[in-house]
C-alpha cells in the first residue's frame, strides 16, 4: 500500500500540464464530492457550494489506506475549507492537504478549474 502514497503528490497551478475532464458541473452533489480516476490515481473532486467553491484531493486516506475521502464531510475551520474522513474524522484542508489535526501526515491537492459547464483536475 505505500507504493499507492508515494504516487500523489500536490501539484500547484504552476506546475499544470494537464488540464483533465473530470465531468460536467451537474454530475457533482452540492457540497459534496465524487472520486475520479486519473492514469491510475483516485482523485476526490468536491463542489463547495457554500462556498462558490472547487477542490481536489487524493482519494486515499493516508490513516487507514483507504479510497473514501471523496465520501466525507466538507465544512469550513474559521476561513480554512476542510474535508473529514468519515472513517476517523481526521480533517485536512482542502486548500493544502494539511492535517488539521496537527498528524505528520498531510493529503495531496490539485487544482481545479470550471469551464464551460465542465470540472477539469490539473495535474503535472
Amino acid at each position: 500500500m505505500m507504493s499507492d502514497t508515494i504516487s500523489y503528490k500536490t501539484v500547484t497551478p504552476e506546475e499544470v500540464n494537464t488540464w483533465f475532464e473530470a465531468c460536467a458541473v451537474s454530475d457533482f452533489p452540492s457540497d459534496g464530492g465524487l472520486n475520479i480516476s486519473y492514469q491510475g490515481l483516485q482523485i476526490a473532486v468536491f463542489n463547495f457550494t457554500r462556498r462558490n467553491e472547487w477542490f481536489a484531493t487524493q482519494n486515499l486516506c493516508p490513516h487507514k489506506k483507504q479510497m473514501i475521502l471523496s465520501r466525507g464531510m466538507i465544512g469550513s475551520d474559521g476561513n480554512e475549507p476542510k474535508v473529514a474522513c468519515p472513517f476517523h474524522k481526521k480533517t485536512f484542508s482542502l486548500k493544502t492537504g494539511e492535517n488539521l489535526n496537527g498528524d505528520e501526515c498531510a493529503i495531496a491537492t490539485y487544482p481545479v478549474k470550471v469551464e464551460n459547464s465542465k470540472v477539469y483536475v490539473g495535474f503535472a
